[in-house]
């Protein structure tokens, strides 16, 4: 359903993809176009958040009053301002212990004075468009300050709801808690209780009776029993309307530095809460997202208001804009009224709220405290390797403060992350065989952090042993790059070989004189075996007799089998019995081209004939092609046939050579098998469609030849007897392509020209 207001704004710092947005010459859908669904669910927002608000206002040591009144401001400014259309704010268990810190350190009225500095701060970071920085904060962080400021109400609001007086911090209050339970004022302590367990059955109840929220039953309920049986329990008191306890804040005596850092602390804590709750939100509903800056401006416009009027620090609060979703809220109307139905109860009805006893707020707020503590965060922790950060930060909060406990547990987190990113692992292994070598593992950032590990690993390596050294890097700086180099050079001086295979992201030589940097993801599954080779080790034709080759064809083994084999092994399981190709790939013979590399095709995928040329033939004279062609098509029936030629191809040279009297002396058979090929040249002679095309686009002679060929073995494929049917009636379809090595990309080639299958390819000039 379209959201009013919010689907006009392009949200272009939003965190996810907006809604659709208005064409234009559309109109805003108006504040009564939802009404329908959006007075209902205010209301039973209203009724979620009036005993909230109290229970909130009684744990921060603020006038009872003041929690309404950021209820009303929240609902009806920071809903009418922010960016989430279905988000409720008002005043959360977040700030307790601040506020409560604030007013036993500043008084109430400089408490106020912050508040409304605290909203000057948002409004500023939500102009200056800050709003996804503020995300910027470790989620573990974020669950264990909630579950440290649940531990506190708790350990606060067990000592009202004994009937006692809770003290400044949570270790005061732990301590004293053996004397509290000591001192227990009974009917207080029973009608706490019996909020407790009010709240935690309202689950089992009926559909029917959970309708009515289950925090203003419990508040209702017990209310009522307590007037009957317990008139002398201590109860709420103030004198007044909510507007009568409007108060104008004033400015601190002093001490200018501990409420500059206390504006700050409320700032960054409501900011946090505010996008936590309102990106929850949204994975809610379906509607339009967030815009994370225009947030930020209604709930700084909220907590200025608040703050100026007497009222608590104004958060979204994720209980009620749940809720409010629940209840099926259209729009941020439902937002606004809720604010208004807390204005106008609050102004005619406040000698009800006067009848509430303290302890029973000490009961809702004891289970909203036990819900900010939630088993799964711990879980998820130990899951992930941060139970180090939950537990500190959650120890911090309640032992110093919560901005203390917040910093230290980012600083954590931050460590925490260095150390993982920074940590490279490097080990060495001992050959698994005689005459095998050393390996040496390298994975991961490879910094000069990393040096001291390095030359420890490197130089367990024994003297005079062989040695890989596999680098498989994400990023690599010049003083890694130089150690290794060293090491290198002075273990060859013992007498052994030492081979580098990189298979990371950042290419080795590049470190050398580059200045590091992560690089991008590559996908390359088949590099030539040669090229993690160093060229002092490339194989040539006078090394070591012949015998380099075939050595350097077992190292690629071996890395096959280190490195590869038990990632193939899961893909050619289903392949032992039986194959099933979908392709016959006819290829050059040429060790340019790889089928499966240009096709990112893997085991059992292509059906491959190889060639000189690439060439097939329709009158018989080749057995071995011919037997290609039947089993492919007759006992494997594979769908497609593809004539794939390449540049600078060794056969056609031959061709254009033979042509002009002078082909390479390579024997008879040489000879013959040119001749599949010497009709493409006359076809080229004769302004053949695709060399007419690969012309104009800039293709060399040589390589418009290569074209025209596979467009004359794609016309043989029709004359074959047994393609030629197959192709006719459509069972097997036929396709050309040229392999192009300077640029590594592929071309299709058809009977009338050639197309560049890569579109970001430019065509030649």
């Amino acid at each position: 359903m379209p959201q009013p207001n919010d689907s006009a704004t392009v949200p272009t710092d939003s965190h996810s993809p907006p809604g659709k947005n208005p064409g234009k010459g559309t109109s805003r859908p108006s504040f009564l176009s939802n009404l329908g669904a959006d007075l209902p669910a205010s209301l039973v927002v209203f009724l979620v958040a009036l005993p909230l608000s109290l229970g909130i206002a009684a744990a921060s040591g603020a006038p009872v009053m003041a929690g309404l009144i950021a209820a009303a401001v929240g609902g009806i400014v920071a809903g009418s301002l922010g960016g989430s259309p279905l988000q409720v704010s008002g005043p959360a268990a977040g700030l307790t212990v601040v506020v409560a810190g604030l007013v036993d350190e500043f008084g109430w009225a400089v408490t106020c004075a912050i508040t409304a500095a605290a909203g000057v701060v948002q409004l500023l970071m939500g102009v200056s468009r800050i709003g996804r920085a503020a995300l910027a904060v470790s989620p573990v962080v974020v669950k264990a300050m909630l579950a440290g400021i649940g531990i506190t109400i708790i350990l606060q609001q067990i000592h009202v709801l004994l009937g006692g007086q809770a003290a400044g911090s949570a270790v005061e209050n732990l301590t004293a808690l053996p004397a509290a339970i000591t001192n227990v004022e009974l009917h207080s302590a029973l009608l706490g209780l019996a909020v407790v367990a009010i709240l935690l059955a309202w689950k089992y109840l009926p559909s029917a009776v959970r309708k009515v929220p289950g925090p203003l039953a419990a508040v209702v309920a017990v209310t009522a029993v307590s007037v009957a049986v317990a008139p002398g329990v201590e109860r709420i008191s103030f004198s007044g309307s909510i507007f009568d306890a409007i108060a104008l804040p004033s400015l601190p005596d002093g001490n200018w530095r501990a409420a500059g850092m206390a504006v700050i602390t409320v700032a960054l804590i409501a900011s946090i809460e505010s996008l936590l709750s309102a990106v929850a939100v949204d994975k809610m509903h379906g509607s339009s997202r967030t815009n994370l800056n225009r947030e930020l401006v209604g709930q700084g416009s909220a907590n200025m208001v608040s703050g100026m009027l007497g009222g608590l620090p104004v958060t979204g609060v994720i209980v009620r804009s749940a809720t409010n979703v629940e209840a099926g809220a259209a729009s941020r109307t439902s937002a606004i009224l809720h604010g208004v139905w807390v204005l106008v109860f609050s102004a005619l009805f406040a000698g009800l709220i006067q009848l509430i006893p303290l302890s029973v707020l000490a009961g809702l707020l004891l289970v909203i405290g036990a819900k900010l503590i939630k088993v799964a965060d711990i879980r998820t922790s130990l899951r992930t390797g941060e139970l180090l950060v939950y537990s500190v930060t959650l120890v911090c909060v309640v032992v110093l403060n919560l901005l203390e406990g917040v910093m230290i547990g980012l600083a954590l987190a931050a460590l925490c992350v260095l150390w993982r990113v920074l940590r490279t692992q490097i080990h060495a292994h001992a050959p698994a065989g005689p005459g095998l070598p050393w390996r040496v593992t390298i994975a991961g950032s490879c910094s000069f952090f990393a040096l001291p590990r390095l030359n420890r690993v490197l130089h367990s390596v024994p003297e005079g042993q062989d040695a890989v050294v596999e680098l498989n890097a994400d990023y690599l700086d010049h003083a890694f790059r130089e150690a290794l180099v060293a090491w290198q050079k002075q273990h060859r001086n013992t007498g052994a070989s030492v081979v580098l295979e990189e298979h990371g992201t950042t290419a080795f030589t590049d470190a050398e004189d580059n200045t590091p940097q992560r690089q991008d993801p590559r996908e390359f599954p088949l590099p030539p075996r040669t090229s993690w080779l160093p060229s002092s080790d490339r194989p040539t034709a006078d090394d070591d007799g012949g015998q380099l080759p075939l050595r350097s064809i077992l190292l690629g083994i071996d890395k096959y089998h280190r490195r590869h084999a038990d990632k193939v092994r899961p893909l050619v399981q289903d392949l032992t019995e039986s194959q099933n190709p979908d392709t016959l790939f006819v290829a050059c013979v040429d060790s340019r081209v790889n089928p499966n590399l240009i096709t990112s095709s893997g085991p059992g995928d292509l059906l491959t004939l190889r060639n000189i040329g690439n060439v097939v033939c329709s009158d018989g004279r080749d057995a071995s092609i011919d037997s290609a062609l039947s089993f492919a098509v007759k006992a494997l029936s594979v769908d497609s046939i593809v004539i794939c030629g390449h540049s600078n191809c060794g056969a056609m040279k031959a061709v254009i050579a033979d042509a002009q009297g002078s082909a390479p002396a390579l024997g008879a058979g040489f000879d013959s098998w040119l001749e599949h090929a010497r009709p493409s040249h006359s076809a080229l002679l004769a302004g053949h469609p695709v060399a007419l095309a690969a012309e104009a686009q800039g293709y060399s002679n040589l390589d418009q030849l290569s074209m025209v060929n596979v467009a004359l073995q794609l016309r043989k494929l029709e004359e074959h007897p047994v393609t030629g049917p197959a192709l006719a009636s459509g069972r097997v379809q036929a396709t050309g392509l040229f392999y192009d090595i300077a640029s590594a990309r592929v071309v299709l080639v058809t009977p009338e020209g050639i197309e560049h299958l890569d579109p970001s390819m430019a065509l030649r000039s």
